[in-house]
């Protein structure tokens, strides 16, 4: 009778490990020609112990330039995101009740990556379909359009055009696979593998997976950059979030700990002592742009914040400084019609053109078959509590270390002023390069 009892247990302890094995739906493979043009996912028929709801649909958007654009929409119970599989798995937007991460971009609709070339306007055809709240600009190459020398077929040196951010972004998903943890904390994950790949060029491939635990208001995205060629491949990788209102308004602010802010040109530079503060939307206002390297705790993790001006709204990032060493703040305070809105963008380096950034050390290489991976964990806070406690976390980080403030862009030739410190109690501290008068201090901090 016992070893009966013992063989039944055993047996349900079989079947109870298969039962717990993820539940997984492939969706696109385009090496077993497979493809789902539409899906319908719940809570009830996958995991009925769970006891938050959540879904998972899957569609494909029809008319004008979104033609033919997949589209898988996540609701965890408490918020919703949109992944979009045709442009290489960027994500739409992500809402929480009355919080959005996204923006209002002149762009409506996902346009389809067939609709748009990326050559036009001087290599500025990225910009036609620019509206989901993340994008993934690279991999061969991402920041500003231009010229860069490469090795053609022949083996000698050449000239080639770089288009804004790279080709990633308007790249269809080869694989994507829907994932379901059967047990709790019941994780649902979406998968993707988008493929950059030429012959005599780079043969580059990024694995995303964005996934979700229900009822939660987080989420995270976990990606893997992989060089499938035989020789090392330069390679780059910016997560380009793109925020507007609720979080975009006159009086919201950027919280991270800042070690040192650098504007990228003159216009920026005028404004510098303002970086982490937003004014209203003005029309016509050009872009300013301030590159950051931020401090980490003792596990190279850092964290940053986007507030809006009441405080009792916002989203924080946290990640690791030793994958992703750069951070980009992006401010375009135009007319809300024009496109208001804001980028924070982690990334291996200055969306800069990769000709100025190789000579700065930012543009990596993988070995032949070597991989890179990247995590960002995301939270939303929709309360006062919640925005206090996620900036306390950047605070402890901060530990009172001091931020030093370029005046000059990285291109400008200053003597002085050349930068200035913050100090943690908000003294102003000279750099170490020579004086700075009083009219230049006045200068730095004149009133808007």
């Amino acid at each position: 009778m016992l070893r009966l009892t013992s063989i039944i247990l055993a047996i349900i302890g079989i079947s109870s490990a298969q039962v717990a094995e993820p539940f997984r739906l492939i969706l696109t493979d385009v090496e077993q020609n497979i493809y789902e043009e539409t899906a319908n996912l719940t809570s009830s028929d996958l995991t009925p112990d769970c006891p938050v709801a959540w879904s998972v649909k899957k569609y494909v958007l029809h008319g004008g330039r979104q033609e033919g654009v997949e589209v898988i929409e996540v609701n965890n119970g408490k918020l919703r995101f949109n992944v979009v599989p045709t442009r290489g798995m960027s994500i739409q937007q992500v809402l929480m009740g009355d919080l959005r991460l996204g923006w209002d971009s002149p762009v409506k609709g996902l346009v389809h990556p067939k609709f748009i070339n990326l050559n036009t306007r001087q290599g500025l055809g990225w910009l036609e379909g620019f509206n989901e709240w993340m994008v993934r600009c690279g991999l061969e190459f991402f920041g500003a359009p231009g010229t860069d020398e490469f090795i053609d077929n022949t083996g000698n040196k050449a000239t080639m055009d770089l288009t804004l951010h790279g080709k990633i972004c308007n790249t269809p998903a080869s694989t994507v696979e829907v994932i379901i943890e059967r047990e709790a904390p019941y994780r649902i994950t979406i998968s993707g593998r988008v493929d950059e790949t030429l012959l005599h060029g780079p043969k580059l491939e990024i694995l995303t997976q964005i996934s979700t635990v229900p009822g939660t208001g987080e989420f995270q995205i976990s990606d893997t950059v992989t060089n499938r060629s035989a020789i090392e491949q330069e390679f780059g990788i910016l997560y380009h979030g793109n925020y507007g209102p609720p979080l975009m308004e006159k009086g919201a602010r950027f919280f991270g700990p800042v070690r040192q802010v650098t504007p990228i040109n003159e216009h920026a530079a005028s404004d510098v002592s303002n970086y982490a503060l937003y004014r209203a939307a003005k029309a016509g206002f050009p872009e300013q742009v301030y590159c950051l390297r931020l401090w980490a705790d003792q596990n190279d993790r850092t964290k940053v914040m986007l507030r809006n001006a009441a405080g009792d709204k916002a989203v924080s990032m946290a990640y690791s400084v030793k994958e992703l060493p750069f951070f980009t703040l992006w401010k375009n305070p135009v007319a809300q019609e024009d496109g208001y809105v804001t980028g924070l963008e982690p990334g291996t380096g200055f969306p800069r053109n990769r000709s100025i950034e190789r000579k700065f050390g930012r543009v990596p290489k993988l070995a032949p078959h070597e991989s890179r991976s990247f995590t960002i964990d995301f939270a939303l806070h929709a309360d006062k509590n919640e925005v206090n406690a996620s900036a306390d976390e950047i605070t402890r980080i901060w530990a009172g270390r001091k931020t030093q403030v370029d005046t000059a862009p990285y291109n400008a030739i200053r003597a002085i002023p050349s930068s200035f410190f913050i100090d943690s109690e908000g003294k102003i501290k000279l750099g170490s390069t020579g004086m700075v008068s009083l009219d230049e201090i006045k200068a730095i901090f004149k009133a808007e």
